[in-house]
């Protein structure tokens, strides 16, 4: 078969390959610049993480981040330092700003990262300035906070997430990093405040710039400066530090006899291209074993029965049930006798209803209330938020009215490369747990699980239009990528790991959902895919859903920002896939009692894509490849961005 797409377009999404990110050490710390958006990351002490990040910000009106543009880029190092000058733009719609960034890292351990900023045009903006990411491993840590007017007070990191500011009014923040040694953050500029970002899944607790009790979105007239610096700073004796083992990523099964855990029940979204599904694409989907379609059921509009008939009918082809998001309008008590007449007239298989309102980011009780009264009999009322997790953490549903909690998750609200969408997986889990602490005995449903936000609940005003030829905001060109694959893995192993009863992810037809249609993609210039064919991540579900029945094998990796890793378990058998999130090659070692003398082993990587995607049937048909394993371990070569498949043909004993 002629390749027709290139394989980074295949990896990543994009033809474009960034540059490799700059390393940099200041004495004992080391830490990676990325040159295409100036972002400081994985600030190290040996192999503790002192900060996940530092960035310069500009947020329009309406909260979205003005994409930044580096140029004139010049390094000096030392032996035991640097100096890292260059210039940044940011210009989107009225949004013009520029700013001279400074970085600096002496042998002591002190980082400076500095900026001078000019704004080229008056707008108006939300936020501009330094955001100084601590990661979410210091959940609990104690920390000493000093506050702008010099005073000192001692706290710690959120455990569970934190619905409101730990802290506010910030000039710095301190925290040990290892015995004896603290490192200390002080800001500079503006006025800081910390919130809990894994409310939106980011890996970090970020202190930002400008508190939020202050007016937004503020005017800035043309020509005014701003100027920020964050410092970091080690204090104590340092002694000597462990660094992690680079070579070769440890993936653990089951590990200290961890208990299994039953996967959630996983479906789909109804198509928001609103066409039915050819008789392929419902053979195709049958594959995946679904257990419901979520289908979006806007009350107060005309269209509502006819969305709710075609919603059923494709729920039945593919023998799945249905998850009905209900948004309530003018007048709600009519809308839901509506909508329970039509569910019995249809006999529709609805499984549970979601219920939110047009003008309330999360459910209040009066309207969970009328639902019970109303839906009850058909289904279970679930309550809870169509946005982020951070909507339901703040305003918490009545519990007495509800049968379950549901939200939705996107790794996009704050950054979009592919390193901070990496980082999102392990924070999914961390939703779940938060939530399991206010609602201990209820079922927990995460829907949709999509990589764009599908709408921004924050706007202070109209979103502008996309540009003739440009993608939709809430469509990734990553969709069809090995990326969107292994993120997906990732994502069914932390939220399944940590007891969500259900997950929705994308759609599933079109450009955000698990297959191309056959008249390929309505922008095939910057939504480039195969008409016709399967996205990879669709062979990431259709193999989970070989096991819809079974439980999830606790997993353990050794650089969870590099490889993940999912095991399942029917009883009989154990399957482990194992992705590359990363565009280097990657040794791993598979550690797994289940493992026999042998398994098979099956690679998605972009040379067999194409093929995957073209003729799935085919490429699913084929089990791969025997191997060998030794005392319960496989030793394996991830290429970039691939995913592996490991299946025992041997039946399972304790």
């Amino acid at each position: 078969m002629n390749a027709q797409l290139p394989s980074t377009l295949i990896q990543r999404g994009e033809d474009n390959t960034p540059s490799e990110p700059m390393e940099l050490q200041a004495g004992p710390l080391t830490m990676l610049f990325e040159p295409q958006n100036a972002f400081l990351r994985y600030l190290r002490l040996g192999d503790v993480e002192v900060l996940r990040g530092v960035y310069a910000a500009v947020r329009d009106h309406n909260w979205d981040t003005v994409a930044a543009n580096v140029s004139n880029l010049e390094l000096t190092r030392t032996d035991d330092g640097f100096r890292l000058s260059f210039l940044v733009t940011h210009r989107e719609n009225e949004v013009d700003f520029s700013w001279d960034g400074e970085l600096s890292g002496r042998a002591d351990g002190t980082v400076r990262f500095s900026f001078r900023g000019v704004a080229g045009s008056t707008f108006r903006r939300n936020r501009i300035g330094f955001c100084v990411l601590h990661p979410a491993s210091c959940a609990g840590l104690p920390c000493t906070v000093e506050k702008v007017d010099g005073s000192t007070e001692a706290g710690a990191f959120p455990g569970l997430v934190s619905p409101h500011q730990p802290f506010k009014d910030l000039r710095s923040i301190s925290h040990e990093v290892s015995p004896g040694v603290t490192a200390r953050v002080r800001m500079e500029g503006d006025t800081f405040e910390m919130e809990d970002q894994r409310n939106w899944t980011d890996a970090s607790y970020k202190t930002y710039c400008t508190p939020l009790d202050l007016p937004f979105p503020a005017e800035v007239p043309a020509g005014t400066r701003i100027e920020q610096s964050v410092t970091i700073t080690l204090l104590g004796t340092l002694g000597s530090t462990n660094e992690r083992n680079r070579e070769r990523v440890l993936l653990e099964v089951a590990p200290q006899r961890t208990e299994p855990v039953p996967l959630p029940k996983l479906g789909l979204g109804v198509a928001t291209h609103g066409e039915d599904l050819e008789e392929r694409e419902v053979q195709r989907l049958r594959a995946l074993s679904l257990a419901h379609l979520r289908a979006d059921l806007v009350l107060h509009e005309p269209d509502a029965p006819a969305a709710f008939e075609q919603a059923a009918g494709q729920a039945r082809e593919l023998a799945a049930s249905l998850e009905v998001a209900l948004f309530l309008g003018d007048d709600p008590e009519r809308e839901l006798r509506t909508v329970a007449e039509t569910a019995r007239r249809l006999e529709a298989p609805v499984a549970r209803w979601l219920v939110f309102h047009r003008d309330e980011k999360s459910t209040r009780a009066r309207w969970l209330t009328l639902a019970r009264e109303h839906l009850a009999g058909i289904a279970p009322v679930y309550g809870g938020t169509n946005a982020y997790f951070t909507e339901l953490n703040r305003e918490r549903p009545a519990l007495d009215d509800i049968a379950g909690v549901a939200y939705s998750i996107n790794p996009q609200v704050h950054a979009f490369d592919h390193a901070s969408l990496v980082e999102t997986l392990e924070t999914q889990r961390e939703t779940v747990n938060s939530t399991r602490a206010f609602a201990p005995a209820m079922p927990i449903a995460i829907t949709p699980v999509t990589l764009k936000p599908r709408f921004n609940p924050n706007a202070t005003g109209p979103e502008p239009e996309p540009a003739e030829g440009e993608l939709p905001p809430e469509v990734d060109p990553r969709q069809a990528s090995l990326f969107a694959a292994g993120w997906t893995l990732g994502s069914i192993k932390h939220l399944g790991e940590s007891g969500a009863s259900s997950v929705t992810y994308f759609e599933t037809t079109g450009w955000r959902g698990v297959m191309e249609r056959t008249a390929g993609s309505p922008l095939p210039g910057v939504f480039r895919s195969l008409p016709g064919s399967v996205f990879p991540l669709y062979h990431v579900l259709a193999d989970v859903g070989e096991f819809a029945a079974g439980a999830i094998l606790p997993t353990v990796t050794s650089d969870p920002l590099s490889v993940e890793v999912l095991a399942l378990s029917d009883g009989e058998r154990t399957r482990i896939l194992a992705a590359n999130l990363g565009r280097a090659s990657r040794y791993v070692s598979v550690k797994c009692p289940q493992l026999g003398e042998s398994v098979e082993v099956k690679t998605l990587s972009a040379e067999e894509a194409e093929t995957a995607m073209l003729e799935p049937e085919r490429f699913r048909a084929d089990r791969g490849l025997r191997r060998e394993t030794r005392d319960g371990r496989i030793d394996l070569c991830l290429a970039p961005y691939a995913i592996v498949r490991i299946d025992t043909t041997e039946v399972n004993r304790p």
